[in-house]
């Protein structure tokens, strides 16, 4: 809907950060959970509390044990984007998974340009190729073995469970008091509060004696909050999609080029939210296809970009590819200069991803 670079948007996914604070499977992860709604937080590969909280949660819904690990039977479950892990295959432009995904957080860690959206496209294939010519190595735009060198290749399956800060509150132990009894009075465990206290749970307490108790640490609100945003996103995706009569894999494929779900993001050229709406954009939907204002909202901006992205596809017929060229450039521009060539890799990757989303 606007002309621009590709990646603007999705680049705004990711903060790299040093390479010894983070396993880079785990930015595969992160990808393959927020693409679930789950996890909103930084592309950053480090196995937080934010990803942990995110793994359990997808394990609950699909009803497998939950450890909080990203172990084989939750990568399936993921789908697509939870496999393969990044160094078991060769990476070449049109491929998509948790490995790509993985490439490109390495890439961007490089301090070149990328996507971090699971998907091999132009705007990778690029980034790849100048890190090959960087590195002297052969400049083919294909991730094989002295690629995967260069980057430092990493296949440890993260993630074993993040440990919140520990934090204690003071009990004094009272007359009947036992370790097993003040344990479950307090939301713990016998082995945790005598390792805590350095006692022997075979030995008496004395009374008066005072015990560091662990005290459970909530979750941030934030977190929760955001996680919420993200699902409600998802589902007005599918809402309007239906409402309008367009194909709900096509408006997710292209939300997610152009936001990662995301209602917060806003380009360079001034698009904002889900759908990376310009404001002209907007009140020509309102004034000429819905007749009415629509809040300026995650859930309006979705309707927004539904709406338009129909009137497109009837504009041109049924022709997606126009349609989609149409969003990316604009229908006058699609008119009379055909598919700008800047464009066509960005409706050949929606295209692909709306197979798999």
């Amino acid at each position: 809907m606007r002309y621009r670079i590709p990646a603007v948007a999705a680049a705004s996914l990711l903060l790299a950060l040093p390479a010894h604070a983070a396993n880079p499977q785990a930015a595969g992860l992160q990808v393959a959970l927020r693409a679930q709604g789950l996890y909103t937080g930084r592309i950053d590969a480090l196995v937080g509390p934010r990803t942990v909280r995110a793994v359990r949660a997808f394990q609950r819904q699909q009803g497998i044990p939950v450890t909080g690990r990203a172990d084989l039977r939750t990568r399936v479950a993921l789908g697509p984007f939870g496999r393969p892990l990044y160094g078991t295959r060769m990476l070449r432009r049109g491929m998509f998974g948790w490995d790509v995904s993985v490439l490109q957080f390495l890439l961007i860690r490089q301090g070149l340009t990328s996507p971090v959206n699971g998907y091999f496209d132009a705007p990778t294939a690029r980034a790849l190729r100048n890190y090959q010519r960087k590195l002297r190595l052969p400049a083919d735009a294909i991730a094989g073995p002295a690629t995967f060198a260069a980057l430092g290749l990493q296949t440890r399956v993260p993630t074993a469970p993040a440990r919140q800060p520990r934090r204690f509150r003071i009990y004094v132990v009272r007359p009947g008091d036992t370790l097993t009894k003040i344990a479950h009075a307090h939301g713990t465990s016998l082995r945790v509060l005598a390792r805590a206290n350095k006692l022997d749970p075979s030995r008496y307490l004395l009374i008066g004696a005072k015990l560091r108790v662990p005290v459970a640490v909530a979750s941030p609100a934030p977190v929760a909050t955001a996680a919420a945003d993200t699902l409600a996103v998802r589902a007005a995706l599918d809402r309007w999609s239906a409402s309008y009569g367009v194909d709900a894999h096509l408006v997710r494929a292209v939300a997610w080029m152009e936001s990662g779900y995301q209602q917060r993001v806003v380009s360079s050229v001034g698009a904002e939210g889900v759908m990376q709406l310009l404001p002209t954009t907007w009140q020509y939907v309102e004034d000429v296809l819905i007749g009415h204002p629509v809040e300026h909202s995650a859930d309006g901006n979705v309707r927004v970009g539904v709406a338009y992205l129909h009137h497109l596809l009837q504009t041109f017929g049924g022709n997606e590819r126009l349609a989609l060229a149409a969003w990316y450039q604009g229908e006058a521009a699609v008119r009379s200069n055909g598919i700008y060539a800047v464009t066509k890799p960005f409706v050949d990757d929606v295209l692909a991803l709306r197979l798999r989303m």
